[in-house]
């Protein structure tokens, strides 16, 4: 039966329309996933020797057993936001006279086969080798690797009934934002040590064989639990209707006061929360509001007087990140639709302004999201206003600008994790507007006069900007409206 299931997936992908480009895609995917597994194993080689010179410690097992925990914490959030799940595989299965068992167990053990099953063998499998071998044998350095290594599989199994059961929901958001600040909040605001506390489990693996055995049970503990997590919901009318249910009415209803382009508004609010791709960048966004805590408490970036020129960045990074991220694939969200919008009087106009007035909602939502950043100093609620301000000015125009230089078509029901759908060259200039833009303005100013005056540039020029408003967003529009049939055929070919 493994075996038809298989050969069904070598047709399947056979067949496709877009055989020669998917086959491409995979061969340079397989050969990205090599380079990055070699590093790792390069890493896992000198991991020894970089432990005893870095952290300055001649004790380089202990210095990794007591930060071991740090590494599982950081692969929990990394297999939330990259690892796949098997549940749309199942819609093609279902109906065929096999059993559901066979099926979910055939998903499962695919899902396993994956670059990130490597990872925690390849980096610390060499370090055992050369450290735990000699000074504590053989059993000892087999027991310990088994430890880790079951340790990050049976994460592979946990994440797959986590993301299935609490994906984009506020528990399962919340729940990651509390490992994160477990892991990270930890040591950073010296609460505990969590590394310590868990070191003695790994130690114990030096001289009994009772902790892999245990956790060779939560290994085929986790699995089972999803297995009968699937097991149980694995019927058709739940994987085609769950999340539509789900997100059926969550809209936000004030938008709809700013007449038809205030409904596009709300239409693609709603697409956002529909769709797997775009509340991932939604969440991301989320996260990217911590993004101040790397450098507005770093000593490194202390000034003496004032602040760092860097802060502006960080600035006008948090405050405008979801209008770069969201924005940079501007029309390629709707290219699904986008004919839709061509036969509705005036619907290219409300559309374009419906992406701009949701644009500067959720910007406003980031820069009071980020007024707790006072605790660093008034200098930090300055930036971000003057930044906000530089932002919504200016940048907005700049990076929708760009963004609408050949749009390509996207699948928003795909995840956003290695997924290049809709990316072009002009994704990749983004950063320029974001980056460049502020210090054009900002520098000239702080360095002649004072930082302060600087902001006061900024915010003068994003003002200006918000009061020219309707010309500047009239120059995207025509642009659409121009293209609007080249747009309309680009966004027809096959992804």
């Amino acid at each position: 039966m493994v075996l038809q299931l298989i050969k069904l997936e070598l047709l399947k992908s056979m067949r496709s329309t877009s055989f020669a480009k998917s086959a491409l895609v995979a061969i340079f995917l397989a050969f990205m996933a090599v380079v990055l597994l070699a590093y790792v194993l390069l890493l896992g080689i000198v991991l020894k020797d970089v432990l005893e010179k870095v952290v300055e410690n001649a004790d380089a097992y202990t210095t990794l057993s007591s930060g071991l925990i740090y590494f599982f914490l950081f692969e929990f959030m990394y297999r939330y936001f990259t690892q796949q799940l098997p549940v749309m595989e199942l819609e093609r299965f279902l109906h065929l006279p096999i059993k559901k068992s066979k099926i979910i167990h055939f998903l499962l053990g695919r899902s396993f086969i994956s670059p990130l099953t490597l990872i925690a063998p390849l980096l610390f499998g060499p370090f055992a080798y050369r450290e735990i071998l000699p000074r504590f044998g053989d059993t000892a350095a087999i027991s310990w690797i088994a430890a880790v290594v079951l340790t990050s599989w049976s994460l592979h199994w946990l994440m797959l009934w986590f993301k299935q059961k609490f994906e984009d929901s506020l528990t399962g958001i919340g729940i990651v934002f509390l490992v994160l600040l477990l892991g990270a909040g930890s040591n950073y605001f010296g609460w505990y040590n969590l590394g310590e506390i868990i070191k003695p489990l790994f130690d114990w693996c030096l001289t009994s064989p009772i902790p892999v055995l245990v956790l060779l049970g939560v290994f085929g503990g986790l699995y089972q639990l999803a297995f009968i997590y699937y097991s149980n919901n694995a019927y058709l009318e739940d994987l085609s209707q769950e999340e539509n249910i789900r997100f059926a009415n969550q809209d936000l209803g004030f938008l709809s006061r700013f007449g038809l382009a205030g409904e596009f508004a709300n239409l693609e609010w709603k697409l956002i929360i529909r769709h797997k791709k775009s509340r991932t960048y939604l969440m991301l966004a989320g996260f990217f509001l911590l993004y101040g805590l790397i450098f507005y408490n770093n000593p490194q970036y202390k000034a003496d007087e004032g602040f760092s020129h860097l802060f502006v960045f960080v600035g006008s990074f948090i405050t405008g990140i979801f209008m770069l991220q969201y924005g940079q694939l501007f029309l390629s969200w709707n290219s699904a639709n986008f004919d839709f919008f061509l036969q509705k009087r005036e619907g290219v106009e409300a559309l374009i302004k419906g992406k701009y007035l949701l644009f500067i909602v959720v910007s406003i939502l980031c820069l009071l999201a980020s007024i707790p950043y006072v605790y660093f100093g008034w200098d930090i609620l300055l930036i971000h206003l003057a930044t906000f301000l530089f932002n919504m000015g200016l940048v907005i125009h700049l990076v929708i600008y760009l963004s609408l230089w050949k749009p390509k078509p996207m699948d928003l029901n795909k995840g956003a994790m290695f997924n290049y759908e809709g990316v072009g060259i002009a994704q990749f200039l983004m950063i320029i507007p974001m980056l460049v833009a502020p210090y054009v303005v900002y520098l000239p100013f702080a360095l002649i006069f004072n930082q302060y005056i600087g902001l006061a540039a900024l915010a003068i020029v994003g003002m200006a900007g918000i009061i020219a408003f309707k010309p500047l967003s009239k120059i995207s529009v025509q642009r659409v409206l121009d293209n609007r049939y080249e747009i309309s055929s680009s966004f027809r070919q096959e992804i």
